[in-house]
């Protein structure tokens, strides 16, 4: 961000505010002497430090559709699409700037609300014994964009070069209202590089309609156009221009017309396939154009389009048919890795297309996003068609499973239980993004093989947290005939879902906490015996962890410690673990509900409890784990 280096020669300290937590090897002294400028370049107006909006080729704006569409118009308007990306204001902004506080590495932020504008004023903090030979006034800037109305709110400062937007280093938490450090939010290595997202050549791509970046990175220029912020009508009807003419022109003829080709895209009316890629542009890993010209005129693909003309998807087994991806991923080895289980299975947010293209139930091309979401008959939280709530999304196809008795004689439980849900053993939750465990979008059926070759936590572990993977094992043979491999001693006398809370990695480790909190696992599975393990939790070495653990904790009632921050580390405060420990066997009650007899907690005593768990974590895979959601 060569901007910010010249923001820092000119006196100001946005960039070392904006880079906080940064390694050294990015710190703003070396930034600055690796990129000198001739002049400095002075902070923008804020109005021309916005992405210019309404201003692309074909596109007229969702409020076009609103005379001729009010009913779909005022659907659309209530959902978390349109407000992925918006102007901070006092209508979308839900973050707390009643002179909020907030510091990070040497720099004081304090929050400000001047009528319809929102402030941060930036200062280094000098230690008293600190000898300084400059000084270095404060810096007040606007904060100018948001993204997210739903789980958390991101913000957006102008960087200094047309109207680039970079990351302002702390993010609101929606449930918690508070602030914590953007780091915090993510399952990455409290260690690793943190650079402030450009949101101009990153965030616009899905999270705007009709995004040209127009950034030319050799000239220094962005001067990003938008056809709109957030995701409105034409992300998924396509530009309207042409239609809003023609339909204007037969109104005022005061004749009927019949629509023209692709004079506007109706997904239901597209083939399964097509209308599954309308939603799968955004939600899918793609390979973007490597000549990147998609940087200044933005995406060719338009809804109707074949998307794997232009931005193929990509999978594990796709690596060597896309031109140029092999050579990128042999320079990032690891980006897979964040993105996928080791069988190709997506594993974060965001990516759900790449999931449906992979489940069987899209082999038949009868099957798309839309055969169970809606845009406009659904609920914001997940777009749920109203129809297809329950096994309703299932029994569209798989009809037979409708009469109880069929149904159950399939899943061996009972009809109205929660393991008679189709999608808790098809569609569990081992995607992970947004803080919380999402459910997986490539159906697929509980294998115990698969969870000992990929590390992804199966099903039926995932509802029954109190039982080994052995116990998982016996079933899965005794009811479909399943055979696996000999297990280690661990899953024969150890719940699987404490072995992976404690002794798996990052990613794995945060998918058990939330289940630890799961409403329908813990009917099954009772809750007397899980304060220990996310005790445990609290004091993971990923903030995001500690955050899901605690989601958890406080759900199950008073087990976390008074003044317990997840943000702080845990190296600087006493451990939470013993704290919960001395709550938990004060309470008299550590029993399980469910009775299992090979469950830690309930059939050991206080001592080999604690040498089992130290013994966990002495097993802890500590290999450094990045979800890319």
């Amino acid at each position: 961000m060569r901007a910010l280096f010249d923001l820092l020669k000119a006196g100001l300290i946005l960039l070392a505010l904006l880079l906080s937590g940064c390694s050294k090897r990015d710190s703003p002294s070396n930034a600055t002497a690796q990129t000198p400028m001739e002049e400095p370049v002075p902070l923008p107006d804020f109005t021309e430090s916005l992405p210019k909006v309404g201003d692309v080729e074909g596109y007229v704006g969702s409020k076009a559709c609103q005379d001729c569409h009010k009913d779909q118009f005022s659907t659309w308007h209530r959902t978390y699409h349109r407000t992925m990306t918006q102007i901070a204001s006092k209508e979308s902004v839900q973050a707390d700037f009643n002179n909020v506080v907030l510091t990070n590495e040497g720099t004081r932020f304090t929050l400000t609300q001047k009528d319809d504008e929102f402030w941060a004023r930036m200062e280094k903090i000098v230690a008293p014994n600190e000898q300084s030979t400059a000084t270095i006034e404060p810096v007040d800037v606007r904060l100018a964009m948001i993204t997210g109305s739903h789980h958390m709110q991101v913000f957006w400062v102008a960087e200094g070069h047309g109207n680039m937007q970079i990351g302002f280093p702390f993010t609101w938490l929606i449930p918690e209202k508070r602030w914590v450090p953007r780091n915090s939010t993510f399952i990455r290595p409290a260690e690793a590089e943190h650079r402030p997202e450009p949101w101009n050549i990153v965030c616009s791509r899905c999270h705007t309609t009709g995004v040209e970046p127009h950034f030319y990175a050799s000239e220094r220029i962005v001067d990003t156009h938008v056809a709109e912020l957030g995701i409105a009508c034409e992300a998924c009807h396509g530009p309207a221009k042409r239609h809003v003419e023609l339909r204007t022109a037969v109104a005022a003829a005061g004749g009927p017309h019949t629509l023209e080709p692709k004079e506007i895209i109706q997904p239901e009316d597209l083939t399964p396939q097509r209308a599954a890629q309308v939603c799968g542009f955004c939600h899918s890993m793609k390979w973007i154009d490597k000549a990147e010209n998609w940087r200044r005129a933005g995406f060719q693909y338009r809804p109707g389009d074949d998307l794997e003309e232009t931005t193929p998807i990509i999978s594990a087994s796709k690596v060597n048919s896309i031109a140029g991806l092999a050579e990128y991923l042999d320079r990032n080895p690891s980006l897979l890795a964040d993105f996928f289980w080791n069988d190709g299975m997506i594993r974060v947010s965001g990516r759900e297309y790449n999931g449906l293209v992979d489940s069987p139930c899209a082999e038949g091309q009868k099957f798309s996003c839309i055969s169970c979401h809606s845009g406009h008959k659904s609920e914001p939280d997940d777009m749920l068609s109203a129809k297809m709530r329950g096994n309703e999304s299932c029994l569209q196809c798989h009809d037979k499973f409708r009469a109880a008795e069929q149904l159950t004689a399939h899943t061996r439980h009972g009809a109205t239980s929660s393991g008679s849900e189709c999608y808790n053993c098809h569609m569990p939750h081992t995607t992970y993004g947004v803080l919380k465990a999402i459910r997986s979008h490539q159906v697929s059926s509980p294998r115990v093989a698969d969870d000992v070759s990929t590390g992804r936590p199966n099903a039926c572990n995932l509802c029954h947290l109190d039982k080994t993977l052995a116990w998982t094992a016996d079933y899965l043979k005794q009811w479909y005939a399943q055979e696996t491999e000999p297990l280690p001693e661990t899953a024969t006398n150890l719940s699987h879902a404490v072995r992976l809370a404690i002794a798996g990695d990052a990613g794995q480790r945060v998918l058990l906490a939330w289940h630890l909190g799961w409403d329908s696992a813990l009917k099954i599975s009772g809750t007397n015996w899980i304060a220990p393990i996310l005790g445990q939790l609290l004091d993971d070495q990923y903030a995001a962890v500690r955050l899901v653990a605690e989601r958890s904790a406080r759900s199950l009632g008073q087990i976390v410690p008074a003044g317990y921050d997840y943000a702080i580390s845990p190296e600087t405060r006493p451990p939470a673990r013993e704290i919960v420990w001395e709550k938990w066997l004060a309470s008299g009650d550590r029993s399980n509900g469910s009775g299992a007899k090979l469950l830690l907690g309930s059939s050991l005593n206080i001592e080999e409890q604690r040498t089992t768990y130290d013994a966990l974590l002495a097993w802890r895979n500590h290999k450094r784990v990045r979800l890319r959601e």
